[in-house]
């Protein structure tokens, strides 16, 4: 008789029968959950749909588009209240029986939040992996969509607004991070123009739709709505967005890796800037109330003390530090550094007009605020309409002769601002509005485009958060000042709000001129930049690279 030994082929078969119905050793026993059992309770239908998802994805030759697609479905879902719930602040404020000057923080709180992290979560992201910062962007939007709706007290409102602009940078930081790894360099302002059809048209969807919501369920009842698409997405994103990262490396090697990142991070250059952003918007935010101007208080002077010092231990620390938050390199390429200058100008132009179009309305030329309301939505509708439409002719012209187009737009659109008079007919409005949605919708999908071209892979999360900082100072700074200047003319002219609309008018020019100055410097810093060198065979995207994360 043969003794069955372990190296016969009799033990060799029967072991390979026997591990068909391991689970330890059969790749698909995993999804008949721990035990191995078609019975078990614990079938990994989640694990099942994903793999399909993600195979049948991956396998499209648009595999980037159905990425930007379920980001896109995460903006949505995430900014469609921003517009409306800003609407009812005094509402809010007479619900909670408190001041305006309070139920402010509930606008001025996630801003603040949001320059406070977006650096930090941008750096975080390049070392732990901006799918992971994306989902916990989400799943933090929907606990503050939850607490907002529930809020008994305007404290916990506030806190839950706050909590939204941390979401807020966590998701804004990994998205633009996300575009730029699966999108080639020639193709990115393309993604950047749907990407601005959502960031610009979202807002319009929600006052839309939210006005009439807010009319039947109540301010509450918005935010769990928000709740519902804010969890539909997360869903749809976790299925289709891969594991990626711009390292070939095992799983093994990444966690080292990225330990040794996390503990060489430069916290002190992080939270310098930081904390030099949110110093400046508080001072710009306080320094113009709606009633009166503080620039020379106290708390604005100390607020315009700490920016300088913060800043100035920011670029200490990008100069000497041994892995800075920007290496320094960056601010030597003409296709970083003037994109930052076009997009922080361009937003202080268009939100300067923005912020002062309903007072010139109102008070210029005594119309309602439904008037006002019907007519300022010409700018955004025209934003989103043009951005995507911006980033395929980018392609054929180049990025910078679209960016100059876009600047030269609306930098005219301020200088028709600048220009109305009492005689003024509606038509010439909505030129003007149109105008300067065209040319911010056309010049930023170019100007984040070349900036991230600029920028090594492994860098593209503190790369977004610079991008979105920079437009986030443009846009407080271009509202708080021009306003401050409107209401300095208004007080030089000895005029009140309820002084005859003609005079009124006029105290709008000089606002308006500094935006068109803005505007200007936005031209000058467009015609700096090089365009992406296309040989006529662009690519229509590039492979993303897969990782543990």
């Amino acid at each position: 008789m043969t003794e069955v030994g372990e190296g016969s082929p009799s033990r060799r078969s029967r072991d390979n029968v026997d591990a068909l119905f391991d689970a330890t050793t059969d790749p698909g026993g995993a999804a008949f959950g721990t035990l191995g059992s078609e019975a078990s309770s614990e079938l990994n239908w989640w694990r099942m749909i994903h793999s399909r998802v993600q195979t049948r994805a991956s396998g499209s030759p648009r595999h980037q588009w159905w990425i930007l697609s379920s980001l896109l479905a995460g903006l949505l879902a995430l900014n469609f209240t921003f517009t409306v719930f800003n609407l009812i602040l005094t509402q809010l404020a007479d619900e909670f029986h408190t001041s305006r000057s309070v139920i402010n923080w509930v606008y001025i709180g996630p801003i603040l939040a949001y320059g406070l992290v977006a650096p930090i979560f941008g750096k975080l992201g390049d070392i732990f992996g901006h799918r992971r910062l994306y989902l916990l962007g989400l799943a933090g939007a929907m606990v503050s969509a939850a607490a907002t709706a529930l809020a008994p007290t305007v404290g916990l409102l506030i806190f839950a607004r706050v909590l939204d602009g941390v979401a807020g940078a966590a998701s804004g930081a990994a998205s633009g991070a996300i575009l730029n790894l699966v999108f080639s360099p020639q193709d990115r302002v393309k993604a950047g123009g749907w990407w601005s059809l959502i960031g610009a048209g979202g807002p319009v969807v929600g006052l839309s739709l939210g006005t009439p919501i807010i009319a039947v369920f109540g301010w509450r009842g918005l935010f769990w709505i928000q709740l519902g698409l804010i969890a539909v997405a997360f869903v749809v994103v976790s299925l289709i967005l891969p594991h990626f990262s711009a390292r070939e490396e095992d799983a093994l090697e990444r966690r080292q890796r990225a330990r040794r990142d996390f503990k060489q991070m430069d916290w002190l250059g992080s939270w310098s800037l930081s904390l030099s952003i949110v110093a400046l918007m508080v001072g710009l935010t306080f320094g113009q109330t709606n009633t009166t101007s503080q620039w020379t208080s106290p708390l604005v002077l100390g607020c315009w003390v700490v920016t300088i010092l913060s800043m100035t231990a920011f670029v200490w620390r990008i100069r000497h530090a041994e892995n800075p938050l920007i290496p320094p390199k960056y601010f030597t390429k003409r296709n970083f550094v003037w994109p930052m200058v076009v997009r922080t100008t361009s937003n202080f132009a268009y939100f300067a007009g923005f912020f002062l179009f309903p007072f010139v309305m109102e008070l210029g030329y005594a119309k309602s605020t439904q008037e006002t309301g019907l007519i300022a939505i010409a700018r955004p509708i025209t934003f989103a309409v043009c951005s995507p439409i911006a980033g395929y002719v980018a392609v054929r012209i180049g990025e910078r002769v679209t960016a100059i187009a876009g600047a030269a737009f609306l930098t005219f659109s301020m200088v028709m601002f600048a220009a109305l008079h009492p005689s003024t007919t509606g038509w010439f409005i909505i030129i003007a509005l149109a105008l300067s949605g065209l040319g911010q919708g056309v010049a930023m999908p170019s100007a984040g485009a070349l900036m991230a071209n600029e920028v090594d892979p492994s860098e593209f999360g503190v790369m977004s958060a610079a991008q979105l900082l920079g437009m986030q100072v443009g846009q407080v700074a271009g509202s708080q000042v021009c306003f401050a200047i409107w209401a300095a003319v208004m007080h030089h002219d000895g005029l009140t709000t309820k002084s005859p609309p003609d005079e009124i008018l006029k105290t709008f020019q000089i606002p308006f001129i500094v935006g068109a100055a803005m505007a200007f410097i936005s031209l000058l810093g467009s015609f700096l930049f090089r365009s992406l060198p296309r040989d006529g065979s662009v690519r229509d995207g590039a492979e993303p690279v897969y990782d543990a994360h």
